[in-house]
Parts: C-alpha cells; sequence; structure tokens
C-alpha cells in the first residue's frame, strides 16, 4: 500500500473504496462486515446494494488490509478500487454498514454501469484528454463540492445532489451537443464512483464516446505532480478532514457543522460565522431557534472535547447524496 502522506506522522490509514458489483445477496453480507470492522477498530461508512459496495473507512493498517481483503473475497469484487491517503486523527466516530438501494443514488434503475459504461482515463492520461478543445469536460460531483475545486475549464452543472444529474443532462444536452460531430466526453468526480454511473447514463442516452477519470480527483491528485496539474484549489472529501490538495495532504477548508458545508478562510472571516452555528451559505436558511440549538451542541462538542470523549453530535454526516466518491 502507498499514501500520499508521511505515515511516520499520520498514523490512520484512511480507505475510500468501491466496486460495482452483482450482489443479490447484499443482506447476507451486512453482519459479518460489520462484525469484522468492530473486531479490527474500524470507523467510518460502508454501503452495500445489490449494485456492488462503497464507502470511505479509516484505521490502522491490518485492520484495513483484513476489510479490503474481505470485500475482495465477494463475488465480482476481487478488483475492489481503493484509494488510500492517511490522517493525524480518525476522521469517523462510528462504524455504519448500511444497505442500500444503490451505492451511489442516481434515481436510474435501468442505468448499469456493469454492462456499459464509459472508458477509464488513468491520471497520467487524464491532461491529454482534458486538454484537447473538442473534448466535453463535466463534473459529475455537487455544487458545494465543486465551489472547493474544479480542473480548469469543466463544467459546473449546479446540482445539489447526484440525483440531479440525469435531469440536468436533458436540460443541457442539445446545449453541450451541438457541435454536430459525435461528441467526446470525459467526466469525474472524487473517487470515480459517480463518473463511472454518470458515463452509463450518457452511453444509454446515446453519447457513444465517453470517458471518466480511473480512480477519480483522489488518484489525480496523488498520482499528477502538481506543476503539472490541471487541479484548481482543494478536493472536498467526505470526512473530518474536509478537503486534501495535491499528494493527499490535508487542505485548509473547515466545515460548517449546521449545514455541513465547507467553509474557507474568507468565509470564516464573514459576519455570518459562527463556530459550530452558521455560515454564510447556510445562515439564512436557519432560524434563531434552530441556531440556538446549534450553539448548544457545540457547547456540549467542546465540553466533550476538554474531557477527552467523543459527542454523538460531532458525527459528520454531509446532506444530500449518501456517501460519494
Amino acid at each position: 500500500m502507498t499514501t500520499g502522506n508521511d505515515e511516520s506522522t499520520r498514523p490512520i490509514l484512511v480507505a475510500a473504496l468501491y466496486r460495482f458489483a452483482r450482489l443479490p445477496d447484499c443482506e447476507r453480507l451486512r453482519g459479518p462486515l460489520q462484525k469484522l470492522c468492530l473486531e479490527q477498530g474500524i470507523q467510518g461508512t460502508l454501503l452495500i446494494a445489490v449494485e456492488g459496495v462503497n464507502g470511505t473507512i479509516a484505521g490502522s493498517r491490518d485492520g484495513i488490509d483484513r476489510v479490503i481483503d474481505h470485500i475482495r473475497s465477494w463475488p465480482e469484487c476481487a478488483d475492489l478500487d481503493v484509494k488510500f491517503s492517511t490522517a493525524a486523527t480518525m476522521p469517523f466516530h462510528r462504524m455504519k454498514v448500511r444497505l442500500k438501494r444503490e451505492i451511489v443514488t442516481m434515481g436510474q434503475p435501468d442505468v448499469d454501469p456493469l454492462a456499459d459504461a464509459g472508458t477509464y482515463v488513468d491520471p497520467q492520461d487524464w491532461n491529454a484528454l482534458i486538454d484537447d478543445p473538442d473534448t466535453i469536460v463535466i463534473d459529475t460531483r455537487n455544487d458545494y463540492e465543486i465551489a472547493v475545486g474544479t480542473f480548469t475549464g469543466s463544467i459546473d452543472p449546479k446540482t445539489a445532489t447526484f440525483r440531479d444529474f440525469p435531469e440536468w443532462f436533458g436540460r443541457e444536452r442539445e446545449r453541450l451537443l451541438e457541435t454536430g460531430k459525435s461528441p467526446r466526453v470525459a467526466m469525474f468526480c472524487t473517487g470515480g464512483i459517480r463518473c463511472e454511473k454518470a458515463s452509463a447514463f450518457l452511453k444509454r442516452e446515446g453519447v457513444e464516446e465517453v470517458y471518466h477519470l480511473k480512480g477519480g480527483i483522489l488518484a489525480y491528485l496523488e498520482n499528477v505532480p502538481q506543476d503539472l496539474s490541471r487541479w484548481q484549489g482543494e478536493c472536498f472529501v467526505f470526512d473530518q478532514r474536509v478537503a486534501v490538495g495535491h499528494g493527499l495532504e490535508p487542505g485548509t477548508h473547515g466545515l460548517c457543522f449546521a449545514c455541513r458545508r465547507p467553509v474557507n478562510a474568507l468565509d470564516r472571516k464573514s459576519p455570518l460565522y459562527e463556530e459550530g452555528v452558521s455560515c454564510p451559505a447556510c445562515h439564512r436558511e436557519r432560524n434563531e431557534q434552530q441556531r440556538h440549538a446549534y450553539r448548544e451542541r457545540h457547547r456540549q462538542e467542546q465540553l466533550a472535547a476538554r474531557q477527552g470523549r467523543a459527542h454523538v453530535g460531532a458525527v459528520l454526516e454531509k446532506t444530500g447524496d449518501d456517501h460519494a466518491g
């Protein structure tokens, strides 16, 4: 295993993983997986559905190895896609293994990435593809993620959740593909799962030449040198690190624990920002009664931290998509 950080100072191994696979007995798989994670002291979230597995977990190297080996023993999961990074402290507060209808929610039950997805592009070959002016580059992530960072020149669908992507494409299809030539579309997301599913959706919609970034932004930031990078900003991640940069080093963004959106240094200077209570993006979405409740929760979290214990209210639960990569 390799990581993008110095493990001597960041002892917690973080594994972002997914695999589209046919798992008709997914309910039977849940119990043993949950038991193993708890036995190994692993924390995070794993989603299992008939279409595969997806999630991010953290713990010791040995514990992570055991969990990954277990998942790779499942049907069609031997080639489980895993991206590793490290963290100085545990980025999750509990372990959850959930059964879902989809491992990443698009709401298009007839879209099957196993049957007809786009073509993988390795991180080292991504620049050449997106530098071509004939390539349409689409960021398949959500608006709050794209605000943290994206590839230069990519299209922002301005979606609140991945479920909104098909509707957006339906509205924009004619404008996007109006060149009259057979379009070439390249898509990307955090870890690869959303753009892989989106590529299958576009192929179902009749777009023949569709590509997606293998391993997602995380693989690109880990493998492409910063001086050659087309990435601008940081990459939002679904744990308490909030964002990472080149080499998967921890980023500069924090998190608003009222709305779970990322906040940058400028946001924190705003008069609408109050730690644990509100940020410029959500201040007008909440009333004073709600902000009072958030202040009390934040006070309890600080008290728990001083006493060296986790507070249940501190669990990171980003609204919108289920865990997405």
